[in-house]
């Protein structure tokens, strides 16, 4: 039994309405994606963790953060920008991956 049935036997006289249900949006983010060099998705140990690194990113700084903050956001990790690159905590490079060519990226593996 689920809370949406729970909730309609406390109270069987209220009516659900469409608005009050969040859209989920299975769509990702638009970015600037015109991207003549490729994003190089490279595997780096960083005082011996793994971290996974995004170079080669043209576009407005505004959408660089939003990519890096959505990124984040999808893998639940943490992470940050720094030197024209987005640092991602963890190797997640194959995830990364096929996740910035679903939002049109054209992305190349570099290294191991």
């Amino acid at each position: 039994m689920d809370l949406s049935e729970q909730l309609k036997k406390l109270f069987p006289d209220h009516i659900e309405s469409e608005s009050a249900q969040p859209e989920k949006s299975s769509t990702p983010l638009s970015f600037y994606v015109h991207q003549r060099p490729e994003l190089h998705c490279v595997y780096e140990k960083r005082k011996g963790k793994p971290t996974t690194v995004i170079k080669n990113y043209q576009g407005v700084a505004s959408d660089f953060k939003a990519l890096s903050s959505a990124l984040k956001a999808k893998f639940n990790v943490g992470g940050g920008v720094s030197d024209e690159s987005i640092i991602i905590q963890g190797d997640y490079r194959d995830a990364i991956m096929s996740y910035l060519k679903e939002c049109g990226f054209t992305v190349k593996r570099v290294g191991g």
